[in-house]
């Protein structure tokens, strides 16, 4: 497949973590997302899955030994190695009472998700607040794949720093 797209340089330093994971496939598309639009993938254990599952490879495609992965034992070794600060944390949970429109600019930004079944566990919603943001949709479904979740706010938060940044996109 030709590669029509520009390439581009990512106008701000962007994480993804996902807090026990469950799906293998999730993760491998997650992965290759994060590869694309220039960010790191945080995986927090336990995982559902095994890294060697030829399922994440499969969905992360070739592009899996690529992606730059890093893997936790716990989400508080996560935070005493990484210290983000407050202002550079977005958690997304579908109970959050901010849209995801709203998430903060700064130049360093973790996205942090839950797992695929139970979300985000109230310890670290409680930690943080007043930085837990939602992705809008209609009742007639229970939630996004978290895949496109990932995708959604991950991007959403490349546009936005467009506009704080120079970024040559198309």
């Amino acid at each position: 497949m030709t590669d029509i797209s520009p390439a581009f340089e990512t106008p701000a330093e962007r994480h993804v973590v996902l807090v026990q994971p469950e799906v293998h496939w999730n993760t491998g598309n997650i992965g290759r997302t994060c590869l694309g639009a220039g960010a790191e993938l945080h995986l927090i254990r336990p995982l559902g899955f095994s890294l060697e599952d030829r399922q994440v490879k499969r969905a992360g495609l070739d592009y899996w030994p690529e992606v730059p992965l890093h893997v936790w034992d716990s989400f508080d070794a996560f935070l005493d190695r990484i210290a983000p600060g407050t202002g550079e944390v977005a958690l997304f949970s579908k109970t959050a009472p901010i849209p995801h429109w709203q998430i903060p600019r700064p130049p360093r930004l973790f996205l942090v998700f839950g797992s695929e079944t139970r979300g985000l566990p109230p310890s670290i919603l409680d930690r943080y607040p007043d930085r837990a943001y939602h992705i809008p949709i209609t009742g007639k479904i229970r939630s996004l794949n978290l895949s496109t979740a990932v995708g959604i706010a991950l991007y959403e938060s490349l546009r936005q720093a467009s506009f704080s940044h120079a970024w040559p996109g198309p």
